[in-house]
């Protein structure tokens, strides 16, 4: 993140898809693109296995509220329970500190 000095907001969302995914890697970076556009917006990290965790991370709460009334983005989630996700959970936390090993 570029906000290394200063705490920042991490939101992580955990989930399971369903065996219908026909269309989730399209919108998945379409929403990552537009979040990418969003005042507040650091950064995203994302992994998927048996289970799907993708980090964003973002300035402040507001930022993380705005995000998340976007039109846009309110699509995306209700196509999401309706058709790609099993289950998922959202977090929201505070990131004080961080630091990194990088060869």
């Amino acid at each position: 993140m570029s906000n290394k000095d200063s705490s920042y907001y991490a939101v992580i969302f955990t989930s399971q898809q369903t065996e219908t995914i026909e269309g989730y890697d399209e919108m998945a970076q379409t929403m990552e693109n537009l979040a990418k556009q969003q005042p507040g917006y650091l950064g995203i990290e994302s992994a998927r296995s048996e289970i799907g965790i993708t980090v964003s991370y973002w300035e402040n709460i507001e930022a993380i509220k705005n995000w998340k009334t976007n039109l846009d983005h309110q699509m995306a989630q209700k196509l999401g329970r309706k058709q790609w996700y099993a289950w998922y959970k959202v977090r929201i936390c505070k990131v004080e500190r961080e630091y990194e090993f990088n060869m």
